[in-house]
């Protein structure tokens, strides 16, 4: 499959107008040259979800840090001026979102009686701040209405049993086991919540001067988030209200909630997936993104629009095919900015009202649009391979590829530090597929040695690698190691042919692509082939399992949340749907189950094999990883299994977990650094 290699070679670097915000120290070289260490990771800020204000003066931001006495993630909301100075801290919160007039911001952090609760702060001298609800459940979603007199947003309401006995003979003060949970619905757990089948989660609206939360939608269903529409009677979101929603594989529908009356419409019949609704500035029109149903394994959405009523629904995105993150209306309702992710990078396209998609920001970065004002002035998250996310601000109006950087949080930890340079590459692969990766080389690089090499595998499997900062693979090569990163056939990001082309065939030929990225690094001679290594997590986790049972090029692998046995992986993830992405229920044919189980070429397997999961994983549970670490064993393959605390999907969320991945995996490269495989002898 021809991917178009010329529009990736025309990305351009980005010219950063502003290297640093007002105030902040310049990245200037120093003397003492540095590298990245692992401990500066406890020092790394984020920012996030920048918001103009309505007059376009200010901008609020939130800034993401870690408690490193607490294990945690925390963050504060900042605000500065439109050009980036009188950067200062504002309050502790997350999510701060301006109100209509400018007056104030809503945002969300810790509240009385517990939890996560919904505060507003006024925006003059006084900087006085609210408690709006006292919920018990975290509300998400928040958004103001026209008037700026209410707030709506999302939260899961407490839902009663399906059914339940009464057990007789209970002494008074009798100590008796907890009665069991009773499970009835299908999707009854998701990763890092736990059991959700005592909730659902509908939309609520509440005074934000504080008051009583009124809920707004009913039922055994799950809501999105609701979209005021300009004059606010209602809001708009999507769902599936109908009795067999649970059961219904990719079906949504949108619809209105009148807030007064909280009468519900449908407005979409189609069968398939309509979701994101948003109204226009006039109210006259609702767009959203939609797709006819369709059993790929991969196919992007289209975005359409249709009258406020759901009368003449038409899609306006043409042939464009890349996948969209986020949209938000122009402010002369003239179409719609969309953040879009091509080819490891991540941009801005507009999408006209009548037809037609045209680029507005595109280049070898990850760009984050977040918010803009009428004249054209915007402000985006920003990261390229050299500099993590910061804030920039530019004009839609001009794609000139110029960007004005308004923070630099950052600055002081890396203050002199050199970085790896990243190499992009293309090369070609089976069936004349072209597949796009990337070289992290080490500080320092020379040409003429032999380097150890990581071979990085993403999840998904429909993920996409990218050209944004990752730490995690700049310490590896300040380490001494050279990492490769590819996109191979599955991948989001280069349209739904190359997405779907894993259909009942993963893993598989992505192998290939993999095998061959390797390939492509090799011949540039710098790569100790005795000294290459491969890890991945989830989809990653599968193709490493994978490929130890395909190869024993690799001195180590590290197969990380892995799936390993499709047969008992599809009725113990958090959903039914993994059911679908076969040919057969397993029930009535379970030859594809098998086929594609690394598990069933386990006893091929000779390279040592490292097994990294988190006790409490829902999407890949760690029964997948007990049953590879226990092949392993039984056929004496080295081995050994990092089972994590307090983690769900993955090894890193917690941070010291992540610094315990990042030194496990190259403990255990090193270990078999030059091992031999073994052979059938040997066992």
């Amino acid at each position: 499959m021809h991917v178009p290699r010329p529009l990736a070679a025309a990305l351009t670097v980005v010219t950063l107008v502003v290297l640093s915000a007002p105030g902040a120290a310049p990245l200037t070289a120093q003397d003492d040259v540095r590298t990245v260490s692992l401990e500066m990771y406890l020092d790394v800020e984020s920012v996030s979800s920048p918001q103009i204000s309505p007059d376009g003066s200010r901008i609020v931001y939130t800034r993401g840090w870690i408690d490193k006495m607490n294990d945690s993630r925390e963050s504060s909301i900042w605000i500065m001026n439109a050009d980036g100075s009188r950067a200062r801290h504002l309050t502790d919160g997350s999510g701060p979102i301006w109100s209509p007039d400018g007056t104030r911001i809503a945002f969300t952090r810790q509240g009385e009686p517990e939890g996560t609760q919904i505060f507003v702060r006024w925006m003059d001298a006084e900087g006085a701040e609210s408690q709006v609800t006292r919920l018990e459940n975290s509300p998400g979603g928040i958004r103001w209405s026209p008037d700026g007199t209410h707030l709506s947003f999302t939260m899961n309401v407490d839902a009663a049993p399906a059914f339940g006995v009464d057990v007789p003979g209970r002494p008074d003060g009798a100590d008796w086991t907890d009665a069991p949970r009773v499970v009835t619905r299908a999707d009854y757990r998701q990763d890092r919540r736990g059991f959700i089948d005592d909730s659902w989660r509908h939309i609520f609206v509440v005074p934000a001067e504080g008051g009583t939360a009124r809920q707004l939608t009913d039922g055994g269903w799950n809501h999105s988030t609701g979209e005021w529409t300009p004059d606010g009677r209602e809001l708009v979101f999507s769902s599936l209200r109908t009795e067999d929603a649970e059961l219904s594989w990719r079906e949504s529908e949108v619809y209105t909630v009148d807030v007064q009356s909280g009468q519900i419409r449908q407005l979409t019949s189609r069968r398939g997936q309509d979701s994101s609704p948003l109204p226009s500035p006039d109210g006259e029109l609702i767009a959203y993104r939609g797709v006819d149903f369709h059993d790929d394994t991969y196919r992007n959405s289209h975005v359409y629009v249709m009258n406020r009523d759901g009368s003449n629904p038409r899609m306006i995105s043409g042939d464009f095919d890349r996948q969209i993150n986020g949209m938000d209306w122009a402010h002369d309702g003239s179409g719609l900015y969309a953040t879009v992710s091509s080819e490891g990078t991540r941009g801005v396209h507009f999408i006209d009202r009548d037809g037609g998609v045209s680029e507005v920001a595109r280049g070898n970065y990850m760009l984050g649009l977040s918010s803009f004002t009428e004249d054209g002035f915007a402000v985006a998250t920003f990261s390229d391979p050299a500099t993590p996310s910061d804030i920039v601000s530019f004009d839609l109006d001009e794609a000139s590829g110029d960007f004005t950087k308004l923070t630099n949080v950052n600055a002081d930890v890396f203050a002199g530090v050199e970085f790896g340079e990243v190499e992009e590459i293309w090369y070609t692969s089976v069936e004349d597929f072209e597949i796009q990766g990337w070289i992290v080389k080490p500080p320092n690089f020379d040409p003429n040695r032999r380097y150890p090499l990581m071979l990085a595998i993403h999840g998904g499997p429909h993920g996409m690698y990218n050209v944004g900062f990752n730490f995690g693979w700049q310490e590896h090569a300040a380490n001494d190691y050279v990492v490769l990163y590819t996109n191979p056939r599955g991948s989001s990001g280069y349209g739904s042919p190359f997405g779907n082309s894993i259909k009942n065939a993963y893993p598989g030929k992505d192998y290939d692509d993999l095998m061959n990225g390797v390939d492509e690094v090799i011949a540039r001679g710098y790569v100790d082939e005795d000294r290459m290594f491969v890890y991945g997590c989830s989809g990653g986790g599968v193709l490493t399992s994978w490929v130890v049972g395909q190869t024993d090029r690799f001195a180590a692998a590290s197969a990380n949340c892995p799936v390993t046995n499709w047969l008992s992986f599809v009725g113990t993830t958090d959903g039914i749907g993994w059911y679908n992405n076969f040919e057969n229920f397993p029930w009535d044919d379970p030859s594809e189950h098998l086929r594609r189980s690394p598990i069933m070429y386990v006893g091929n397997v000779s390279t040592p094999t490292m097994l990294m999961t988190g006790v409490n994983d829902l999407r890949t549970p760690i029964s997948q990883t007990d049953e590879y670490y226990a092949a392993l064993k039984v056929l004496g393959v080295p081995t050994a299994m990092i089972r994590f605390n307090d983690e769900w999907h993955g090894t890193s969320s917690n941070p010291s977990n992540f610094l315990r991945s990042q030194l496990f995996l190259r403990k255990w490269f090193e270990m078999h650094s030059g091992t031999t495989p073994i052979t059938e002898d040997d066992r």
